[in-house]
């Protein structure tokens, strides 16, 4: 049975059969949903743990990708299934879509509760769709002409060092990729490393041609950390060496009221659910993004993202 839940994200229900069978059987009708709500629920199936959710990934979407450019700590599980973003539990992780600083990212993400949260805890989702519509014209035309920019400092005291983000321990290797990806890179002294990215705040969808809003500009901004933590990061490092920030393309500052504007529509376009045990979430990423609510309890959610796509 299918049925719609939360407003975003269409349920298949199941009665304990495999998750991978249900894909077989309705593999087109399960990606015709994602292309028209963005997000699908498989509830009730017979996942068998990591791998089976590694093969549930494969039937719908082909091979799972290494998650590269990492802006978050994760540990690989096995293979190319990760574990969901290992913040402090009492933290909020505000909405955004994944990868979306990278020139490639991810068309499909997956989300695989294997022991769900005692309270919240839950994986909201927003309709990028939606938060463009509802942004102001002057903000979206302002990001459209100048498009917006990350600056990202790597280093082992703060933050995440360049060898975890980019895989590699090799200084040559990190300054080919970032040629290649778009990415100015600046070694700083024997070991720490800038880049920065211009990217597009507004992009369309391979699929529907939409244009929806696909960028990472209010995630990164040091005004979306709660105030006391983005206060203290500041007089730690400076604006210069923050871990994380976000400028308009050609390097100006974003104003404080555009971000408070862009939270907000972020904030009224989000829907949630709660998990339960064996639920596979699985998301288009350029039509929703995802975020995740302070929980209690032991929360294990493996994730794998599919589809690597640039537009």
């Amino acid at each position: 049975m299918t049925t719609a839940t939360s407003g975003l994200a269409v349920l298949f229900e199941g009665d304990g059969e495999p998750v991978t069978e249900r894909i077989r059987r309705e593999r087109e009708s399960i990606r015709e949903h994602l292309v028209t709500s963005g997000a699908v629920l498989l509830r009730g199936f017979s996942v068998g743990g990591v791998e089976g959710f590694d093969a549930a990934v494969r039937e719908l979407s082909g091979e799972p990708l290494t998650y590269s450019e990492r802006s978050s700590p994760r540990s690989r599980i096995k293979g190319n299934v990760y574990t969901s973003t290992e913040y402090p539990e009492q933290e909020e992780i505000f909405a955004h879509n994944e990868n979306s600083y990278q020139r490639v990212w991810p068309q499909k993400l997956f989300f695989y509760c294997v022991e769900p949260p005692l309270t919240q805890g839950a994986t909201p989702l927003a309709s990028t769709r939606e938060v463009l519509a509802s942004l102001d014209d002057s903000v979206r035309e302002e990001f459209v002409r100048r498009g917006w920019m990350v600056v990202r400092n790597y280093s082992e005291e703060l933050g995440l060092p360049w060898q975890e983000v980019f895989n590699t321990g090799n200084r040559d290797e990190v300054t080919a990729h970032c040629a290649s990806s778009g990415l100015e890179a600046e070694w700083i002294g024997e070991d720490r490393l800038r880049t920065k990215a211009v990217r597009k705040a507004v992009h369309r969808h391979p699929v529907t041609g939409e244009e929806v809003w696909f960028n990472h500009a209010t995630f990164f901004h040091i005004s979306t950390l709660p105030g006391e933590i983005g206060a203290a990061l500041l007089e730690m490092c400076g604006e210069e060496n923050l871990p994380n920030n976000t400028y308009y393309g050609d390097g100006g500052r974003i104003p404080d009221d555009v971000m408070d504007h862009l939270r907000s529509c972020y904030r009224a376009a989000t829907t949630r659910f709660d998990y339960w045990r064996d639920d596979v979430l699985v998301i288009d990423n350029m039509l929703c993004t995802h975020a995740r609510e302070p929980f209690t309890g032991p929360r294990k959610i493996a994730v794998a993202m599919a589809e690597p796509y640039s537009g």
